[in-house]
């Protein structure tokens, strides 16, 4: 009988991308048919790099419109991550930088290994053309910050948010752990910070719709309580604009 030849072939590694990107030119952050969205243009940028077909899996999902100033997603190839950064930022849009490229073990996975996410809302108060693609601005009515901190720290006592969720989503559970969430105001700008073990689509938007609606006095603190226990999206406020949303930070 003949000998088999045996043939190295050597196992692709696993590689963490670090990113940031303006997300005002993008359907999200996931491949879609007939648009453009980021993970679509890295998988593209990456293959004709590499010269092989790369899929990129990302830490979640941003909407339509929504920034990051931290993403992470992994792929898998041999590579030297010394020269590749260079060449994929030349590659990409200028609406998406590359941090860093980076091998991790294997089993490191960019969104069931995350541990934490932290989100940033930004609200203009007044009106500035410089910021509009970055912001929510608001200019006719005065919100009541220490009212929307008061109820957004009803937040971290419950963990259902079925009623800050979009209403046809593929989840198994709607639970979530928030450890943060309030309101800073440093000169004109109102931010949002809030973080969780995990998000759903369109949570943080309906949150802060919300909230807003508690600011300028449509709903109280105890209505905000009981749009929780609902569990029902029609009960809580609107969905804030995508624009002031950031992804800003993932722990591993």
């Amino acid at each position: 009988m003949p000998q088999r030849l045996m043939i190295n072939v050597q196992k692709p590694n696993r590689y963490f991308i670090e990113l940031s990107y303006n997300g005002k030119n993008y359907h999200g952050w996931q491949v879609q048919p007939n648009a453009i969205s980021v993970q679509a243009e890295l998988q593209i940028a990456l293959s004709k790099l590499l010269q092989e077909k790369i899929v990129i899996v990302g830490a979640g999902r941003t909407d339509t419109g929504v920034h990051a100033k931290q993403m992470f997603a992994h792929f898998e190839s041999i590579i030297d991550t010394t020269i590749i950064t260079n060449r994929l930022n030349a590659l990409i849009s200028d609406n998406i930088v590359i941090k860093s490229i980076f091998q991790v073990k294997n089993d490191l996975h960019a969104r069931f290994s995350a541990i934490k996410r932290s989100y940033e809302y930004q609200i203009y108060l007044g009106r500035n053309p410089f910021l509009l693609d970055t912001t929510w601005q608001i200019y006719n009515q005065k919100l009541v910050i220490h009212k929307m901190n008061e109820a957004a720290l009803l937040l971290l006592k419950y963990t259902n948010f079925k009623c800050f969720s979009k209403s046809k989503t593929d989840v198994h559970t709607y639970n979530c752990t928030i450890t943060e969430a309030k309101w800073i105001l440093n000169d004109n700008i109102l931010t949002f910070y809030i973080t969780a073990n995990r998000f759903l689509r369109n949570m943080v938007r309906a949150i802060v719709g919300t909230l807003y609606e508690v600011g300028i006095g449509k709903i109280t603190k105890e209505q905000f309580l009981k749009i929780i226990e609902s569990k029902d999206r029609c009960k809580a406020g609107i969905s804030a604009p995508a624009r002031g949303l950031f992804l800003t930070k993932i722990v591993y």
